[in-house]
């Protein structure tokens, strides 16, 4: 029988936060978060911002498209027919961005806001983390980090059928700012198996583990399987941040998460490799991190 459903942390919480984290991202590898600091009124201009830049011509989005997999614009296509994407691949250099969409200066300012605001929450979640687990240091310092900005243009059709297939993430975290009034994000139950749905709850903001993040923790964090579901004909935004890993070194478990009891389970990886191996074996769900087992035969 699945649980009732994913925690709910409250970020101003004092005494045993990092720790109520850490265990979130073991038992889930999601959860939820109220008081977490990001303005209500910033969190409204950034959605509204978002569907006027969605709004915009398709040969205009079409600008930011990239060669790369994973960044730039991904349009509607067969394999996702009602979702499209915008991508900040480095919020730390988003001018070109701004640039080929010809966004205003009020677009770019509620941009620079909101993206700093999520990550320097994206910084706190990190420290917690390192807390929790018996560490100390600032984990996410210098690492990379991308904001994608989606719609899911959901309609008679849609409904009954993912927006989004079943994926986990590639990264180490996601920060999510769902559409608090269209439902659709579902996460499976590690233990039972079973699909539940995360419900929208205004002014809050959801974090999930990915496979980096599992990596990174020795196997201990989650990386949830997740989806997109469309379960009525309205159309839904959503915004995430993806935290990916550092710029100038691969990601592997810190020697205090291994020993005799816990040996290394993964070699270290540098995320662009990660997700290079992972689209080209068409591994979504996590099983691209067994390709780098320290027991691959």
């Amino acid at each position: 029988m699945a649980r009732d459903g994913v925690p709910v942390i409250d970020m101003q919480k004092g005494e045993g936060l990092a720790e109520e984290i850490v265990k979130a991202c073991e038992e889930w590898g999601c959860f939820r978060m109220v008081n977490h600091g990001v303005p209500a009124e910033l969190m409204a201009e950034m959605k509204a911002v978002i569907a006027s830049l969605l709004d915009l011509p398709d040969e205009i989005k079409r600008r930011t498209v990239h060669t790369e997999q994973g960044k730039g614009y991904l349009g509607r296509n067969p394999g996702t027919p009602f979702f499209e994407t915008l991508s900040i691949d480095d919020i730390f250099s988003p001018d070109e961005f701004y640039d080929h969409l010809e966004a205003s200066l009020h677009q770019r300012e509620i941009i620079y806001k909101y993206m700093k605001a999520t990550r320097d929450l994206a910084g706190l979640l990190g420290r917690k983390l390192m807390e929790g687990s018996g560490l100390a240091g600032d984990l996410f310092d210098g690492w990379c980090c991308q904001m994608r900005m989606n719609k899911y243009h959901y309609c008679h059709e849609s409904v009954g059928l993912s927006g989004i297939g079943m994926h986990s993430d590639p990264t180490f975290l996601t920060i999510l700012h769902d559409d608090e009034n269209v439902n659709g994000l579902q996460v499976v139950d590690k233990y039972s198996g079973e699909i539940i749905s995360v419900d929208p709850v205004p002014g809050t903001l959801a974090v999930n583990i990915g496979d980096i993040g599992k990596a990174w923790s020795n196997g201990k964090f989650c990386s949830v399987k997740h989806r997109v579901w469309s379960f009525e004909p309205k159309t839904r935004y959503s915004i995430v941040l993806f935290v990916l890993g550092p710029n100038d070194k691969k990601v592997e478990a810190p020697p205090e998460l291994v020993d005799s009891e816990h040996p290394r389970l993964y070699v270290p990886i540098g995320f662009k490799e990660y997700r290079h191996v992972r689209t080209s074996h068409r591994l979504h769900t996590g099983g691209a991190l067994e390709l780098f087992s320290t027991n691959k035969a």
